[in-house]
C-alpha cells in the first residue's frame, strides 16, 4: 500500500507508481501549455482529471474544455497539449497506465515519441 499529499505547485510531479500504473500532479501557470501537436504517449493510456482552474484540451486536433471535476482518457498514441486558459492555476490529477516517467520526471523510453 502506498499513500501520498499531494501539493498541486507548479509543474509536473510523478507522486508515485507500480510496475502497472502511476500517477503524477501537474500545475500550469495561467497562459501556459504542456505537450503540443506531437506530444503522445505511445506506451501508455493518460487518465487526466482537473483538481483546479479552467482550460482547453487539443487531443488528435479536436479541442475539450476542461474544469474542476473533468475527466478525460487521452489513449496511447493520441496527440494531446493541455492550455490554461483561465487566470489561476490549472491543476490535475494524471495517471498513466503503464507508467509513462520515471520517478524523476523523465520520460521512459519507448512511452514517448
Amino acid at each position: 500500500m502506498q499513500a501520498k499529499s499531494l501539493a498541486f505547485e507548479l509543474g509536473f510531479r510523478v507522486a508515485m507508481g507500480n510496475d502497472r500504473s502511476q500517477a503524477a500532479e501537474m500545475v500550469i501557470a495561467p497562459g501556459h501549455a504542456e505537450g503540443g501537436s506531437e506530444n503522445r504517449h505511445r506506451g501508455a493510456d493518460q487518465w487526466l482529471f482537473v483538481v483546479a482552474g479552467i482550460g482547453v484540451a487539443t487531443i488528435n486536433n479536436r479541442r475539450y474544455p476542461l474544469r474542476v471535476g473533468t475527466l478525460l482518457l487521452i489513449e496511447r498514441g493520441e496527440t494531446h497539449e493541455i492550455r490554461n486558459t483561465g487566470t489561476e492555476p490549472l491543476g490535475t490529477l494524471n495517471i498513466y497506465a503503464p507508467p509513462a516517467y520515471t520517478r524523476s520526471g523523465r520520460p521512459l523510453p519507448g512511452a514517448h515519441r
